[in-house]
Formats: C-alpha cells, structure tokens, sequence
C-alpha cells in the first residue's frame, strides 16, 4: 500500500529522445499543474540539432518543470524527478539528479541498440552496474505496454509506440495526485481530425495512469499544495505567447491596427504563430522570403500608419541593421523583437544567451541610437512587449525589445490583464494640419517626437528614403551643420524616453547592503533567488534589475554610488558591465556564463561570497 508525502516543491525533468514528445509532455504537465494552483516555472531544453540521429546524446530533449506551494521564480538547480525514456537521455541528465532522487526509467529504451547510440556498453549497463544505487529507480516496459495498450487502435508500430509520451504522462500525473482531466480535453482538441489517434493517445494516459496505480510500482505518492496567489484569473503563458499578447493589446488600446514583417528563426517564430491567430483583432501577420524583406515590410507598415513589428532572432537581427537604420532616419515607430540565442554566427539555435546587447545599442552603422528594453520574465514579456509600442509611437523611435530562448518557452502562471489596466498610447500618426498651418515632417513636439503624415493625406505630401533629411522641412541636405543637428536630435528624442519610464528601485536590499548585484532580462528569477538565498545566510546584499536599457532610469547613478562592491550578472561574455564601467567609472565585477543554459543559483552565490 502506498503512502503519501507532503511537500512545498518539486522539479521533474522529462527527458528522451527529440521525436519522443517530451516537450508536449513537459508541457501539458505544466498546464495541469497550473490550474491546479501551483506556481511553476519552466524550462524546455530542446536539442541544437534539427534532427539529431535517434538514440544519441545530441538528440536528446529535455523539459523541466519546477512547481510549488510557494512562489517559485526559477526551474530548479537540480531535479527530485528525472523520467528518461531512453539511455541517452539518462546519461546526459543524471548529473543534476539530487542524491536519493527519484528515477523512472523506460527499459525498452536501455537495449543493446540504445546503449550502444549513447555510447555506453554493455558491461557498463546504468540499470544493472550499481551506478545508481543512491536514487531510487523506478522500471518499466513502457514502450511495451503502451503498444498492449493501444493495440486495439488502427495505428503503425511507429504511431503506436510514439504514444508511449502519454502513458509516461499518467505515470507521473499518478506520482502527484493530479487530475488527468485537462489533457484529455487537449487531446480531444489536437487529434480531432483523427479519431484513431486521439483515442489512443487518450488510452494510453488513462492505461499509464493506472498502471501507477495498481501495480503499485511507486512505493509513494507526493503531493503539493495549491500556492496562495492574489485573486483574479489565471493563465499558463510562456514568453513568446506573452509577447504576441502584449503587442497586440497595444494594438487595441491603440485602436492601430498592427503588423508583423517576419521570417522564422529559433527562438522568435512562435510570436509569428500566435499573432496569426489573431486577425479578428485586425492584425496583419506577413510570412517574408528573408529578413530583409520582413523588416522593411514592417517599416511600410509604419509609414501607412499602422504600428510596425518585425521579429527575429540575433542572425536575423544583423540581416536587418541597414533597414532599421532607415526607420531611424524616417524617425517612424517600429518595434524589433530580437528574442536572442547562443552566437556567433549560426552558433546555438535552441540554447539561451544574452549576447545580443551590445548589438542593440551599437549594431548599426552611424550615429543609430536606439531605445532598447528587456523582459525579465515569461509573463513580463506581455508587459514590457507593451511598453516597447508605447514607447515608439509616442517618441517616433525604434524600440528594441530584448528576450531569449529561456524565457520565450519559458513558462510561468499569468494573471490576466485586462486594457483598462494598462496605460494609455498616443501616437503621432495624423492625416490634417490645423488651420492656416503647413505640414512640416520634421517639426517637434517638446519631447521631439515628430507628427507622421499617413500617405494619401490631402496637402501633406513629402519626402521619404534613407538619405539625411533636413530639419523641420524634411528636404534631402548634405549640409555638415543640419547632419549634427539631426544625430544630436535623435539621440536626444532617444535620451528624452527616460523621463516616461519608471524609476529603478531595488529589488531587495537598500544602499546600506554590503554588496549589490545588478541583472537585466532574463537572469531576474535566478539573481532574485540567488539573493534571497545569501540573505538567509546571513550575508547583506542588495539588487536591482534592468528592464530599461537605453536609456538607463534617471537614478540608475544615484542607486549604483553607495556600493564598493558590484556585480554583474549575464549571461554574455560581459556586456552590461562594460556600459556601467563606461558611464559611471564603476569597477564593478562580472558573473558570466556562455553555455546555452540559465544561471544555477550556485554560481552566483559562489562568485559573490569568494569576493566579499
């Protein structure tokens, strides 16, 4: 008979091979958890390869998934579950398992074949070699009874035994007392136009679930109670979804309808899928032969008087420096979404990097400023995805909105917002001049944001194109004098944005800590955690965290100067940190890492007790 266990937190890493399903796995454990009422946070692992050979160690997908009565802000340093379907996905994962952790193993993926591809032998067999006597191992033929399972379904031996991800599901949905309900209901969706599979994908939740339960393979059940969160409706949202969501409640609020130039790159292409959903909101999604064309289709979109979006990825991004160059010279709104990766060059398509800065802020020929933001989190990329159109149609500017491949397939519960909640967007589109007055494109409001006459606008014609435009009249000229003048204009119009966005406040700590650390993007939950951690060890260490880059907030200078000691947190080679170090003569000291996963809270903590 089993027993049952009571716990605040639990990490469970799916794991096996990248055609095995684990991401879906991974996912729909997630939702479930969810909207049972745990805080998760999330963390797909996909593999760099489109399609590595089956078996082997480059092929091998992850999904992890932490879940808590409490909040949670990071996907866990370490795993109390690990579920590997094959060795492969064993041998790569076993190393972040904790000691006396818990794994279930699919022996059928632990063949001569299969060891063999994950470069083990069979003298070496993890399950019979005593190598993981500190865990407790939970075996099952699980591609086997899966196929029992399904048999009586018109499926192929391939479809069938890729059903195998769904009984592992209702494995664990058994492990922790969760209701199989919502992916029953998601399978019913998905499979709809194929009766056979839904039914047998169905079958093998349902056969998987109680397999757990009555061979009594588990000697436990775990549970974890619903976290306490303030009122309101919920969803599961990652950060790609969250920044589709963000851009288009901008177009609403706006009453501006939006469009997206783009061409698919990992991370970045799902903010493409989901806008495409939406046409009912009159959104426009544009599916271009490159970048280029994408970027530029979305500058004619500007122009045409509508809010402009391109997205795409750091390769992506450096295709598109010139266009961007132009909107910048047009002084039009445009938002670019570069959702970074592991660089240079191809460098890691599906790891997680924060490489892509200094790009942002210089990756242009010229004098380019532009306005550049960070998301710190899932959920915050509907926000800041917000701001980044408020910020450009209010100011006439390129903004740059910065995210990764961490938090775009990120998860995290998100409160739902609804338009009133969120401020309100003026833009400068216009299409008639007052009275007795002449269109002048280049003349300026106070903030010299400019007034953008939508083409086809009776008496307001002028001139457009990347060559230097005149002030006030917008006329081409060469003059050295008027070039100044318009590069000091524009990089002031980019300055003058710190006087809409928020003061910084810390995060935790004040000026009397010891020591600060400063992030931005990404790095917010596992710096936060950090911290909270090394305060509880006794140690006085205060952080702040950027969302707005460039400009910096006005007292980003008053908050830094009390501190002998600070560091800097990305992961980059150093980025951040050289524009602190620049503007503020600050010698502050980099936490960096360049592997393609996020921080573990053990490397921050460890860099800052050597140093303090």
């Amino acid at each position: 008979m089993q027993s049952n266990h009571s716990y605040k937190n639990i990490v469970v890493k799916f794991a096996g091979d990248s055609g095995d399903g684990v991401q879906l796995t991974g996912t729909q454990f997630a939702e479930t958890n969810a909207l049972f009422g745990n805080d998760i946070a999330t963390f797909p692992d996909f593999p760099a390869e489109i399609r590595a050979p089956i078996g082997t160690l480059p092929g091998v997908s992850g999904y992890q998934i932490h879940f808590s009565s409490e909040s949670v802000l990071t996907p866990g340093d370490l795993y109390d579950v690990l579920v590997a379907l094959n060795a492969a996905a064993l041998k790569v994962n076993i190393k972040l398992l904790k000691p006396n952790g818990i794994i279930i193993v699919n022996k059928d993926g632990f063949d001569s074949r299969n060891l063999r591809l994950a470069g083990i032998s069979e003298n070496d067999h993890p399950l019979t070699n005593g190598s993981l006597d500190n865990f407790t191992v939970y075996e099952a033929d699980i591609t086997q009874l899966t196929k029992k399972a399904v048999s009586e379904f018109n499926l192929g031996n391939k479809e069938s035994e890729r059903c195998k991800n769904m009984f592992v599901l209702g494995m664990v949905y058994w492990l922790f007392d969760r209701e199989i309900q919502n992916t029953i209901q998601f399978l019913e969706k998905r499979f709809s136009k194929n009766e056979d599979l839904m039914k047998a994908n169905i079958k093998a939740l349902q056969a998987g679930y109680f397999f757990s339960e009555t061979s009594e393979l588990f000697s436990s059940q775990y549970h974890i109670d619903a976290a306490e969160t303030p009122a309101g409706l919920y969803r599961s949202i990652n950060g790609n979804q969250a920044t589709a969501l963000g851009l288009l409640a901008a177009s609403v609020k706006s009453n501006i309808p939006l469009f997206l130039g783009s061409y698919p790159i990992t991370p970045a292409s799902d903010i493409l899928h989901e806008l495409s959903k939406h046409k009912g909101y009159d959104v426009m999604t544009f599916q271009a032969e490159d970048e280029i064309a994408g970027v530029c289709a979305a500058i004619g979109a500007s122009y045409a008087g509508h809010i402009g979006i391109t997205t795409s990825s750091g390769p992506g991004i450096a295709l598109k420096t010139e266009a961007i160059g132009l909107a910048t010279m047009l002084e039009l709104p445009l938002v670019i979404c570069n959702i970074q990766r592991g660089g240079p060059s191809t460098g890691l398509p599906t790891k997680t990097e924060q490489s892509d800065l200094l790009q942002a802020l210089y990756g242009r020929n010229g004098e380019c400023p532009l306005v550049v933001i960070a998301a710190s989190s899932p959920s915050d990329c509907y926000e800041m995805a917000y701001m980044a159109v408020k910020i450009s149609l209010e100011h006439t500017v390129p903004v740059m909105f910065l995210s990764d491949g961490y938090i775009a397939n990120g998860a995290q519960p998100w409160k739902i917002k609804q338009l009133d909640e969120l401020p309100d967007i003026q833009s400068h589109f216009i299409t008639q001049v007052k009275e007795g007055e002449v269109y002048r494109p280049y003349q300026r409001e106070e903030n010299l944001s400019r007034f953008h006459a939508i083409p086809g606008s009776e008496g307001m014609t002028h001139r457009i194109g990347g060559l230097e435009k005149e002030n006030i009249t917008g006329n081409i000229s060469y003059e050295g004098a008027n070039h100044e003048l318009m590069v000091k204009i524009r990089a002031q119009k980019v300055a003058n944005v710190a006087h809409q966005i928020p003061l910084i406040e810390f995060d935790q700590g004040d000026e009397n800590s010891d020591c600060l650390v400063i992030g931005w993007g990404s790095t917010y939950g596992s710096i936060f955690t950090a911290v909270t951690e090394l305060k509880s060890e006794g140690l006085n260490v205060a952080q702040l965290h950027l969302k707005y880059i460039n400009p910096l907030p006005l007292n980003f200078h008053e908050k830094l100067k009390p501190f002998k000691h600070v560091f800097v947190a990305e992961l980059n080679n150093g980025q951040l940190i050289k524009l602190i170090r620049e503007q503020f003569l600050i010698d502050a000291l980099g936490i960096n890492k360049i592997q393609g996963q996020p921080f573990s809270l053990l490397e921050i903590k460890e860099t800052i007790k050597q140093h303090i």
